[in-house]
């Protein structure tokens, strides 16, 4: 599969929050339907990959990817959270599958050089997310190789929990580490994690271009009034 150009990156709203919607809270059994529901206010799609080690869950796979890709035209953003020993492997199927974006865990610091290697070689974007206990000051190192970076707000893997008091100014801390790296490239700076209604307001404040949508956009009692108000923050 020929990958897209990472001027789409470039092309993503600055004048609005970015919808991230995650694959996470759709109707698994009747996926083509719900994602084609959501179609219309969708910039990209979410999809989380978990081994049961980094991460407690098991989510989700390189053919679901695969059968995404098939029915969807929105760039595909997959987050890793697997371990060291199995990263580069995973990356190669997931690009295989058809991701535009590939995050990993700044905590898969060991491999965390070659994996950035090889999405540039993929020609994959590069994404990097940090866990909610992780010092934000570890991605300084990494920040300037990056398309995406990703803040999480609760603990890793684990639906329904409540925003980290701390994710506003962690939020705040990432983008001064990304404004001093000086990249050429645009990097966008998303949170994932305790996505409410009350809480996009401070993260939206404290600097997140996006917010994975999860129960938020696909549980709205109306997504387009849910869209139309997200997109005056």
């Amino acid at each position: 599969m020929t990958a897209r150009s990472k001027s789409w990156i470039a092309d993503l709203p600055k004048d609005r929050l970015i919808a991230e919607f995650s694959v996470w809270s759709a109707d698994l059994v009747r996926l083509a339907d719900d994602l084609a529901r959501v179609d219309p206010y969708v910039d990209v799609l979410h999809i989380d990959v978990a081994d049961g080690h980094f991460a407690p869950a098991m989510l989700f796979f390189p053919d679901l990817v695969a059968g995404v890709r098939k029915i969807s035209a929105r760039p595909i953003h997959v987050h890793l959270m697997v371990a060291d020993d199995i990263l580069l492997s995973q990356i190669e199927q997931f690009a295989d599958a058809g991701s535009d974006v590939i995050s990993l865990h700044v905590e898969n610091e060991s491999v965390a050089e070659a994996a950035l290697d090889l999405l540039e070689r993929r020609g994959v974007a590069a994404g990097m997310v940090v866990r909610v206990e992780t010092p934000v000051e570890r991605i300084r190192n990494y920040v300037s190789r990056l398309d995406f970076l990703t803040l999480l707000g609760t603990a890793i893997g684990v639906k329904g929990q409540g925003l980290d008091e701390k994710a506003g100014e962690r939020l705040q801390q990432a983008a001064r580490i990304v404004a001093d790296c000086g990249a050429s490239q645009r990097i966008v700076l998303a949170a994932d994690g305790g996505i409410r209604e009350h809480t996009v307001p401070l993260l939206r404040q404290s600097g997140a271009e996006t917010v994975v949508l999860g129960s938020l956009a696909f549980n709205a009692p109306s997504l387009e009034e849910r869209m139309a108000w997200l997109r005056t923050l």
